[in-house]
C-alpha cells in the first residue's frame, strides 16, 4: 500500500508541472483561429480555419517557433524533470538515514539510495552540459 501511494506521489510530481507548461502564445493562436479561449484540449487548432475568414476549411493552425528552439525546450524540460527526480531520491535517502535510529541495515540502505541519487544527478548534469554544448555548436554552425 505504501508503494502505491509513493508511486502515485512520484507520478503526480511529473503530471502537475506539465500542466503549468501551457504557453500563452498557444492561447493567442486559438483566439486567432476563431476558437474559444476556453478550449483546453486544442480542438480549435484542427476545426478552425487558419486565416480567420470563417470559411471553415479545417486547416491545422501550427506554431511559428523555430524547430531547433522547440527541441531545445523539450530537452531542457525533460532534463529538468529528471533532475527533480534525482534530487527527490537524494532527499529520500537523507530522510531514511535520519530516521534509521542507529540501525546499521537501514543506514546502509540509506547510503545506497544516496549514492544512486548522486550518481543520477551527476548523469543528468552531464547530459545537460553535453546537450547544451551540442545545441550551441549546431546553432552556430547553421548561422543563428
Amino acid at each position: 500500500m505504501k508503494k502505491k501511494i509513493l508511486s502515485l506521489l512520484i507520478l503526480s510530481l511529473f503530471l502537475v508541472p506539465s500542466l503549468a507548461l501551457v504557453d500563452n502564445a498557444n492561447a493567442a493562436l486559438i483566439e486567432t483561429a476563431s476558437a474559444s479561449s476556453t478550449d483546453p484540449f486544442g480542438i480549435g487548432y484542427v476545426d478552425a480555419d487558419a486565416d480567420g475568414a470563417g470559411e471553415g476549411e479545417g486547416n491545422i493552425v501550427l506554431g511559428h517557433k523555430d524547430p531547433r528552439t522547440m527541441v531545445t525546450q523539450i530537452i531542457n524540460v525533460c532534463l529538468t524533470l529528471l533532475g527533480i527526480v534525482a534530487v527527490v531520491i537524494v532527499l529520500l535517502g537523507g530522510f531514511k538515514w535520519m530516521t534509521a535510529g542507529g540501525n546499521e541495515d537501514k543506514v546502509g540502505e540509506a547510503k545506497k539510495i544516496l549514492g544512486a541519487g548522486i550518481i543520477g544527478l551527476v548523469i543528468v548534469l552531464a547530459a545537460w552540459g553535453i546537450a547544451t554544448f551540442v545545441l550551441n555548436v549546431m546553432m552556430e554552425a547553421t548561422g543563428n
